[in-house]
């Protein structure tokens, strides 16, 4: 039971190996293709040709007794009637074409009696056939047997006047010898397919193996993407597809690159924001720790700029942490119909009393009741940031407007400021997490490049939009598009 449970396995494994290995090699299939499509066109032209060969010989050989036929009918014709044996002269033309054809000959007069038989055994026996009565109604008849390998063919025989049918000559040949030359042929045949099979086997290698070959080089180049990325981009253009893959992989290997660029920028940015902070708080502490007498007052004053750092620590964690769970929630969205209208009035009450402090104006408008299909938490995540800035970023005595409008189809949130403004530069990198346009006023205003990345992840997630325009020191403006119906 151990051996025959072992030999399983191998043959389990040995069937894996060919299904896996073998018939989904590209090239064996190419070869396999250009095997097929050489062979199976020989092996019917050879069908063909054996056929066609058959049928020319068996017409030659039928056409040659009718003729041989209608002779010895013209010398029968000479008799009053068939009745009796011939003379000798006709019977040893008889044999003669019996001998020539190897078969039999037969003269069968109007009663269906045998008169005369080359094989001189049934002499005076009757003999009805479909062939001999329409052969004594005058129409001459052949007939080929082709699993009894002979050929029958039937004459009438008219009197000398030509209108009556005094007879018929039924002649019986043996197809031996085409069937011979048919084997022969057929060997031959096969010969020929055997050695254009081969012929074809070692082109059809010859040509996969070339084939194959720049597919193999875009394999190892592919292969060696997980031991790091190369200088060089893939350039095989051997054929239409090869160029089509190579300028795919280079694409995706030139976004590889920038996602990695990326991610080592922003391990550095996250690095940087927490170590800053923390370094700030040490220097604090240690200064307290080697002053030995501390004033009450300075003592406060370092505690107070410790708590600050301290806060500056969190909300740069607290906004990681968000963008973190949208990552890892982006599919799990708590979508509910939200009325828009007091979810951003709801947001604006509570941000009011910080640009009140900034003495910034803040609007809002609102052109139609709305209601949507939302995440309240995330979308007011959103929102809450881009009002936020706007409000940070801002001169004194300016303000901040935000409009509210909707169609059959989206809503739209419009923030709009007159602070300072982003350069033209800027614009294409200001959703990128870490990243800030003027660093020493993020750093006054307590700003840590983290609160559009988290709008956009969060409208992007609604399946939405966000635009920005912006002019230096006429203001910017933030307009975000959403379905009214969330899609999944």
């Amino acid at each position: 039971m151990f051996i025959q449970n072992g030999v399983l396995v191998i043959i389990s494994g040995v069937k894996r190996y060919f299904t896996n290995n073998i018939l989904g090699s590209l090239r064996f299939r190419i070869i396999l293709l250009v095997v097929l499509a050489g062979a199976v066109p020989a092996f019917i032209m050879q069908a063909v040709i054996l056929n066609s060969y058959e049928t020319r010989a068996v017409d030659v050989r039928t056409a040659e007794i009718q003729n041989q036929c209608t002779i010895l009918c013209n010398q029968l014709a000479a008799r009053e009637n068939l009745n009796g044996r011939a003379d000798e002269s006709v019977r040893s033309e008889l044999v003669q074409m019996s001998n020539i054809y190897d078969g039999r000959v037969l003269v069968i007069d109007k009663n269906f009696q045998i008169e005369e038989d080359t094989y001189d055994v049934d002499i005076g026996k009757t003999i009805v056939s479909a062939d001999v009565i329409h052969c004594l109604e005058g129409t001459g008849t052949s007939h080929y047997d082709k699993e009894g390998h002979y050929i029958e063919v039937t004459a009438p025989i008219y009197d000398i006047s030509g209108e009556n049918v005094m007879g018929v000559l039924l002649v019986s040949t043996s197809t031996d010898s085409v069937e011979n030359n048919l084997a022969v042929l057929g060997g031959k045949a096969t010969v020929a397919f055997v050695t254009m099979t081969l012929v074809v086997l070692v082109l059809a290698a010859t040509f996969g193996f070339m084939m194959v070959k720049p597919f193999q080089r875009i394999t190892r180049s592919i292969s060696a993407v997980t031991e790091g990325y190369e200088d060089h981009y893939l350039k095989e253009y051997a054929y239409t597809e090869t160029r089509a893959l190579s300028e795919a992989f280079n694409k995706m290997l030139g976004r590889m690159k920038v996602l990695d660029d990326s991610r080592t920028e922003f391990v550095s940015n996250v690095s940087h924001e927490l170590k800053t902070p923390l370094t700030s708080m040490k220097v604090l502490a240690d200064s307290l720790l080697t002053l030995e007498e501390v004033p009450p007052e300075l003592y406060k004053e370092f505690m107070g700029d410790l708590s600050e750092e301290i806060e500056r620590e969190n909300k740069i964690i607290n906004d990681l942490l968000s963008l973190v769970k949208m990552d890892k929630t982006a599919d799990t969205l708590n979508i509910t119909s939200e009325n828009i209208n007091a979810l951003v009035e709801k947001i604006l009450k509570r941000i009011r009393p910080i640009a009140a402090t900034r003495n910034v104006e803040l609007v809002f408008e609102s052109f139609r009741p709305v209601t949507a299909e939302v995440d309240e938490v995330k979308l007011s995540l959103a929102v809450s940031n881009l009002v936020e800035n706007a409000v940070k970023y801002n001169k004194e005595g300016g303000w901040v407007h935000v409009t509210l409008n909707a169609d059959h189809k989206y809503f739209y949130l419009e923030v709009a400021d007159s602070g300072i403004g982003i350069p033209e530069e800027s614009m294409e990198h200001i959703f990128e997490r870490f990243y800030r346009v003027d660093k020493s006023h993020s750093r006054e205003i307590g700003g840590t490049g983290l609160g559009l990345a988290i709008a956009r992840s969060a409208i992007v997630m609604h399946r939405g939009a966000i635009k920005a325009y912006s002019q230096i020191g006429e203001g910017t403006t933030f307009a975000v598009r959403i379905p009214l119906t969330y899609v999944k």
